[in-house]
């Protein structure tokens, strides 16, 4: 099962990163954690890594809507987004599917929840 929505972009690193950011907030999507693993992964084992974030992304209203229907769903939450560095200047930028994140949870309305946030983020990967 796919997991994921991805775009490969031919843009430089940050240039995806801030197209990303952009299509997230025309959804309504804020980011509320991000994670440079590179510099991370320096800082704490000094290894070096391509550029790689994670951004932690939420979507207000379908969070409340998602809280309201199943009290522990906040273990799930954000949705994460990937912008990481491939190489020969190409930049991939990847969203969880959250209705395959969801699958495990017997719950209708979490579902439908799910589902509604699906298109959102795969319409932020597509326009990108």
């Amino acid at each position: 099962m796919i997991y994921y929505f991805t775009k490969t972009l031919e843009v430089t690193f940050d240039e995806a990163l801030d197209r990303a950011r952009e299509e997230l907030k025309k959804e309504g999507f804020g980011i509320m954690t991000e994670i440079d693993v590179q510099e991370t992964l320096k800082k704490k084992l000094n290894i070096a890594f391509r550029k790689y974030r994670i951004l932690g992304v939420c979507n207000p209203s379908f969070a409340y809507k998602a809280l309201l229907a199943e009290d522990k769903i906040g273990i799930m939450l954000p949705c994460n987004v990937i912008v990481q560095e491939l190489g020969d200047k190409k930049v991939e930028v990847a969203a969880v599917d959250p209705a395959a994140a969801m699958m495990a949870i017997d719950n209708d309305e979490l579902r439908g929840i799910a589902a509604e946030v699906r298109t959102k983020l795969k319409n932020v990967i597509d326009r990108l």
